[in-house]
């Protein structure tokens, strides 16, 4: 069995109204169709890791516009998860 190692990507929040209902949404929705396990985490000493794939942590996170934030995931999509929802970041969320 191959041994899966973390792959983490550092990204800013550029969504004017930050990562509200809509965009957070988009976001869940979007780690859900991965396989890995995604976790999200204001870049800042001592904040903890989040579930990404639960709207409630997300949104609990009050990530404003400007908020660093390190997306990371483990397991068989790991890479693939971490730079597509880095890519739906800086895009916006679709706003």
């Amino acid at each position: 069995m191959k041994e899966t190692v973390m792959y983490s990507k550092v990204t800013t929040i550029t969504n004017p109204s930050g990562l509200h209902a809509r965009p957070a949404a988009v976001f869940v929705k979007a780690a859900s169709d991965f396989a890995s396990k995604v976790t999200l985490r204001k870049n800042e000493d001592g904040a903890p890791e989040r579930d990404a794939k639960s709207i409630l942590m997300v949104m609990g996170m009050g990530l404003g516009v400007g908020s660093e934030v390190e997306i990371s995931a483990e397991g068989t999509d790991e890479q693939e998860a971490v730079d597509a929802l880095v890519a739906l970041i800086e895009s916006g969320c679709g706003e």
